[in-house]
């Protein structure tokens, strides 16, 4: 048995197919195939149901990938702590991003590990945070920075800042002309929501109180948040922002940007990684180039109150 099998098991159980998964190896399809079937041949056992279409693993199949994963994961740890021993900030971090925070944060935040770690192979994904969760599960990512408390007790939570929530309102809507707005005062059918599956909309309806409505139908959905700002800007509607998003606007958007009143909703970010996880200086140096770029105030939760997840 070796670690290149264990390898190739696990990522047959990944992708479900052999094709695919013999290219994220970068060998060839009959090389993985030949491979696997010796491992089930050392083993004694059919790891993988070839009949069915996708391939999917047999019961004790299941268990031993399950066992391979943990068992490339401690190797991994070898390879990190001789890193960590010659000081080399090397190697690779895969880290999945919400969508609501990656616009606002990658940015500069790319920008800034390249030029002081350069050593670093940064691989970003993209995606909500369900799948970020799933990923971390199955080791297919290092860490997440995501919208937190998820009360998972299989990931870990590192908080990294607070994100006052703003509100953003067409000139051509009733509480334009308002300092302050009152979440009650929202007409849930001129509000513009994020689609299923994103946390911030989940936030946005626990903060507004619009879950006990089961009469509000929200026709007013999008998958972005700069397409929530500029339907709200051709229309008679009203949002929900997040701070990041607010600190890029020019003066002119401004006007249309209302406070929560007192004490002011706020999402809680954090970098979140599964309780097994191994490249801690990495995700470490990690931690420090995000709140680097992130204003001091933030770091702290201050006056406000964290809205939230359902």
């Amino acid at each position: 048995m070796t670690l290149t099998q264990l390898e190739y098991i696990v990522a047959l159980d990944t992708y479900r197919h052999f094709v695919l998964a013999s290219e994220k190896c970068f060998v060839t399809q009959p090389t993985l195939s030949m491979q696997i079937q010796k491992l089930e041949e050392e083993l004694d056992v059919k790891i993988f149901d070839r009949t069915k279409q996708p391939v999917i693993p047999t019961e004790i199949g299941a268990s031993i990938i399950a066992q391979a994963r943990i068992t490339l994961r401690e190797a991994s740890v070898i390879r990190q702590v001789i890193a960590e021993q010659k000081d080399n900030m090397t190697g690779e971090i895969r880290i999945g991003i919400i969508p609501t925070l990656a616009p606002y944060l990658l940015p500069q935040l790319f920008k800034n590990i390249r030029e002081k770690y350069p050593q670093i192979n940064l691989v970003i994904k993209e995606t909500i945070t369900e799948e970020i969760v799933q990923e971390l599960k199955y080791n297919r990512l290092d860490c997440g920075i995501v919208v937190t408390p998820l009360k998972d007790n299989s990931i870990k939570e590192d908080i990294l800042f607070y994100e006052e929530l703003f509100v953003y309102v067409s000139k051509k809507n009733a509480l334009h002309d308002k300092k302050y707005v009152i979440p009650s005062e929202i007409d849930p059918n001129q509000l513009w929501l994020l689609e299923e599956g994103h946390c911030f909309r989940s936030q946005v309806l626990n903060l507004c109180e619009l879950r006990k409505y089961s009469n509000v139908n929200f026709k007013y959905e999008t998958g972005s948040i700069e397409t929530l700002k500029r339907m709200v800007d051709k229309s008679d509607g009203i949002t929900i922002l997040p701070e990041l998003a607010v600190m890029e606007f020019s003066q002119a958007q401004m006007k249309h940007v209302k406070r929560l009143k007192d004490p002011s909703p706020a999402r809680e970010v954090s970098l979140v990684t599964h309780r097994d996880h191994v490249k801690m200086r990495l995700i470490n140096s990690l931690k420090e180039e995000i709140l680097s770029v992130i204003p001091k105030p933030m770091h702290k939760l201050q006056k406000k109150k964290v809205v939230e997840i359902n």
